[in-house]
């Protein structure tokens, strides 16, 4: 893999830790609020996601943007994942996000064009290394804001 790809993949994979709380319904409502989406993914209330906890948290989102339940996550349902959960489309433009169908280009190994949950899975291990900057196997709420916005935006031209 090629050195901005791998780092295109690992910023997909921030991706995943910034949205797995969507994936709970009893977030929806707070789903645009970064506390509330990390003490979801914090289950032990410790204040920093485990590897599992974060591993946790992508198994959820994954399954909860498989709609038809095929082990697949398409760009569309991605997609209709987020406007369920947000009740909005995502406003990728505005914000300089990338779209669904390019983070999942970005990990998608095989070249299909959809997610697998190994490829998924793959990816959130990446990142997990790559935002625990302090190196204490676990990340902090700050890590995590930190590393979205370093990875999760579209790179410059």
């Amino acid at each position: 893999m090629r050195s901005s790809k791998l780092s295109r993949f690992a910023g997909f994979a921030l991706g995943i830790a910034g949205v797995c709380a969507f994936a709970l319904p009893s977030v929806a409502a707070a789903a645009d609020n970064a506390d509330a989406r990390f003490e979801t993914m914090d289950a032990d209330g410790d204040g920093k996601i485990s590897p599992d906890e974060h591993t946790a948290a992508a198994t959820r989102m994954f399954d909860t943007m498989d709609a038809n339940k095929d082990g697949k996550v398409t760009a569309a349902e991605m997609d209709a994942s987020h406007q369920k959960l947000l009740g909005k489309k995502h406003a990728k433009s505005a914000k300089g996000e990338m779209s669904a169908a390019e983070k999942i280009k970005i990990i998608d190994t095989n070249g299909d064009g959809v997610l697998t949950q190994d490829e998924l899975s793959m990816a959130a291990m990446a990142m997990f290394e790559k935002m625990d900057t302090d190196q204490d196997s676990f990340l902090t709420k700050s890590e995590i804001q930190a590393g979205h916005e370093k990875y999760m935006r579209k790179p410059a031209k």
